[in-house]
């Protein structure tokens, strides 16, 4: 199978199911969508083509999962903001014929609340927390050259005295060029159901998506770039502020404000894509950065935009372990943070 019709066949599997997306509307357990660690927080929060021993990028594509992760362990946390804050932990094994295999807990937690009426009056404090037990495979096939992964999620969310549970699964490939340094990939994100509904009889949809991405390693320069097109299963991602609508009338004239069709376009062309990029600086020291439209067009203050929609980050290796930092600008008021640090058992025992 040559690399034309892997790339074919990669958009042809997210095509054929698109008819099952869910347009429009909200969904439950959003959770699932934050960026877990800190090199994809630094990279615009999403990474799905790069293959390489980071077992803290799989749960984003389980294709990512690969024979070199082998008892190797993953953590990650994020101070998000107020008293929000989420991590992620996970164990991969390779069984010999199978592929390998990962378990992992993905955990959120808002804080604490004060429980108070309509007038004011205040009753004591909730919690609220969700989470997910996951379970993933990948193997490789074609020479090694194709990856196939897949991720059972088994999510609880308990909020306040409501409590909800359900189940997806994440379906995901990367297919990888060596010779020119390129990889492709694509993901089916949380094709499931939400088993038990906060209210009963009010069943919500999961956060269902489709994406693909491209990785690449310039010839002469020690530099990764990393796209992803995000949401495939729809096109029109804009959001009308119903407190700060777009003017289509004049309010003097009364005449129609004629609108530039080929800005609207890119403007939504621009709100799929997540670009990042990574310095390859030594074999154990990495600078990362990334800009995400969409988050940049959805919380920018317009009087003063500042660096909203930007990330960064930096990546380096001290003896057995991998550590992560991640910074993502959300708002002019405050960005979030994130840690990751990996390592392999293996490299704790001695070779004979």
């Amino acid at each position: 199978m040559n690399h034309k019709k892997i790339v074919v066949f990669f958009i042809c599997i997210l095509t054929s199911v698109s008819g099952f997306s869910q347009l429009g509307g909200n969904n439950t357990y959003e959770f699932l969508n934050l960026p877990i660690s800190a090199r994809v927080t630094a990279l615009g929060g999403n990474l799905i083509s790069t293959r390489d021993n980071d077992l803290n990028v799989a749960l984003v594509n389980p294709a990512l999962l690969t024979d070199s992760m082998d008892n190797n362990v993953a953590l990650s946390y994020s101070n998000y903001f107020a008293d929000v804050n989420y991590g992620y932990a996970a164990y991969a094994k390779k069984i010999k014929n199978l592929g390998t295999f990962s378990a992992g807990i993905h955990f959120l937690n808002y804080g604490k609340f004060i429980r108070a009426d309509e007038v004011g009056n205040t009753y004591g404090t909730f919690t609220a927390n969700e989470m997910s037990f996951n379970l993933s495979y990948a193997r490789s096939i074609l020479d090694s050259n194709l990856t196939v992964g897949a991720t059972l999620k088994t999510i609880y969310s308990h909020l306040d005295t409501y409590s909800s549970y359900g189940s997806a699964v994440d379906l995901g490939a990367v297919y990888v060029i060596p010779s020119r340094d390129v990889a492709f990939a694509a993901v089916i994100k949380n094709v499931g159901r939400q088993w038990k509904p906060y209210v009963q009889g009010n069943r919500e949809a999961l956060p269902f998506e489709m994406q693909l991405g491209l990785s690449k390693k310039l010839k002469h320069v020690p530099f990764r770039l990393s796209l992803v097109y995000e949401n495939l299963e729809k096109w029109d991602l804009t959001y009308q502020d119903p407190i700060n609508p777009v003017l289509t009338v004049d309010p003097i004239t009364g005449e129609t404000i004629k609108q530039n069709k080929s800005k609207i376009f890119a403007d939504k062309l621009m709100r799929h894509f997540v670009i990042g990029g990574e310095f390859l600086i030594t074999k154990s020291f990495f600078l990362r950065a990334g800009y995400n439209y969409q988050r940049r067009q959805e919380l920018k203050i317009t009087e003063k935009t500042g660096m909203t929609g930007f990330s960064f980050g930096f990546g380096f290796k001290i003896n057995k372990f991998q550590f992560s930092y991640g910074r993502a600008v959300y708002h002019l008021s405050g960005a979030a943070n994130n840690f990751s640090i990996s390592f392999d058992i293996n490299s704790f025992y001695s070779k004979k």
